[in-house]
């Protein structure tokens, strides 16, 4: 097998949907437990990569999503409840830059017409 690219490999570095973390280091680092990431993964908000042997694996993007749950429920809100208020807050952003993508073509091409 070749070596590896090493600027492939620094392209990891920067894909948020790498999934570079373990569960203990990911608990870690959004101040949360190992239960409570397979909680929101149960709640389907997340779903996190396998390593070979079977171990969740999660990226930054997951991170940030899950870190945004756990704010809700310390602010005491189920977390079943968290989950869906995240995924509604996802699509909504999605749903604005879409809308946004779209207008942006067509004021550019009513002003080059001249009307």
């Amino acid at each position: 097998m070749p070596p590896e690219n090493p600027a492939r490999g620094h392209d990891r570095f920067d894909d948020d949907d790498y999934p570079a973390y373990t569960m203990g280091r990911a608990a870690e680092m959004i101040g949360a437990t190992p239960g409570f990431l397979r909680a929101v993964g149960e709640a389907r908000l997340i779903k996190p990569l396998r390593s070979e042997g079977g171990h969740r694996r999660y990226s930054r993007y997951q991170l940030r999503v899950a870190a945004r749950a756990r704010e809700l429920v310390d602010q005491g809100t189920p977390i079943e409840a968290a989950c869906r208020i995240v995924i509604l807050e996802d699509q909504l952003e999605d749903a604005l830059r879409i809308n946004e993508e779209l207008r942006r073509p067509a004021t550019g091409s009513e002003e080059s017409s001249g009307s």
